[in-house]
């Protein structure tokens, strides 16, 4: 019996790091602001950093390290990329039996071209990992797990809603962190599962999308019920979680990012972990802050994930405060 089974992508992911990529402001970008290197140059590179990331892989690392025994379900070619995944998920103590390798296919890769401030953008191949069936999440899982952690399926909503709901039948525990293909489907595609999912984790801009609200404690009402709980994230400003008209919010201590990939998958598996452990919102918020700001500081999604569980003091302690609705 598995604790823990996280179901979701895996890639390979390499980081590009150098001065002379630099920021410029666009109105011809979505974001406003372009990332830039000068055309035609000789791009000197200052570390280059081979990892693996994904989702799936990212939560499974932490769950396991914090001492939970995890499983993950995922997809990887049967190339050198998808071995390097699977050597390095074993190498966290995740079981890797349920990592389905697809014949002649190609394992996820991202090149991440990183700023030294730690902004970076990613380019993203999906390979195999951005078609997900229902033949990759075997039914004997559902006897086999107390909780899964589901987090994108690139869009595959009805998948994603088949395994929240044959776990809710089974009796397991479901943390839901939905990527942005998910969540564009809208509030009603989803309203049938939201109240079966026993954690959703999101950041503010796909809090609002979701729901069509501003404010964080609209968001909330628009998407917790009784004995669920629901967390926002907002960066620096910290991060929200809400159960039965009870929100806590936790800053941040402030440290300064070498690299922000994999902070949310950070920040949701290490307030999943404390749940787990703990039942209490406010620890839950500080492990998920301390895992995430801990990823931030390292260049790799996994290379700065806790390998022990923090103890707070008045020197460390995360400030939570509480407020209710």
């Amino acid at each position: 019996m598995y604790d823990l089974i996280t179901i979701g992508s895996a890639t390979r992911d390499v980081f590009l790091v150098s001065e002379q990529f630099v920021a410029l402001k666009t109105s011809k970008v979505s974001t406003g602001v372009a990332e830039c290197m000068a055309l035609g140059s000789k791009i000197e590179i200052k570390e280059i950093v081979f990892t693996t990331g994904g989702g799936a892989t990212n939560a499974a690392a932490t769950f396991s390290k914090l001492g939970f025994r995890t499983a993950i379900i995922t997809r990887v070619g049967n190339d050198s990329p998808g071995k390097d995944v699977a050597e390095d998920l074993s190498s966290h103590g995740v079981s890797t039996h349920l990592v389905k390798m697809i014949k002649n296919g190609q394992t996820a890769y991202s090149t991440l071209i990183t700023m030294e401030d730690g902004e970076r953008t990613a380019l993203v191949y999906r390979g195999t990992s951005g078609v997900f069936s229902a033949q990759d999440v075997p039914a004997i899982i559902y006897g086999q797990t107390k909780w899964i952690y589901l987090t994108s399926l690139g869009g595959n909503v009805a998948l994603s809603k088949k395994i929240i709901k044959q776990a809710t039948k089974a009796g397991i525990m479901v943390a839901w962190n939905p990527g942005h293909e998910e969540i564009k489907n809208g509030l009603a595609e989803l309203s049938d599962v939201i109240p079966l999912v026993k954690v959703l984790i999101l950041n503010k801009e796909e809090a609002q999308l979701l729901t069509g609200k501003k404010k964080i404690e609209q968001m909330f009402r628009a998407l917790t019920i009784k004995g669920s709980v629901c967390v926002i994230t907002d960066g620096t400003e910290g991060s929200y979680a809400h159960r039965d008209n009870l929100i806590a919010h936790a800053g941040t201590s402030g440290a300064k990012a070498i690299s922000r990939t994999g902070a949310g998958d950070a920040f949701g598996s290490g307030f999943v972990s404390a749940l787990i452990k703990t039942d209490d919102l406010k620890n839950a918020l500080r492990v998920g802050t301390v895992n995430a700001e801990s990823v931030v500081q390292h260049i790799g999604a996994k290379h700065g994930i806790i390998k022990t569980w923090p103890s707070f003091t008045k020197k460390n302690r995360i400030g939570v405060s509480l407020s209710s609705i």
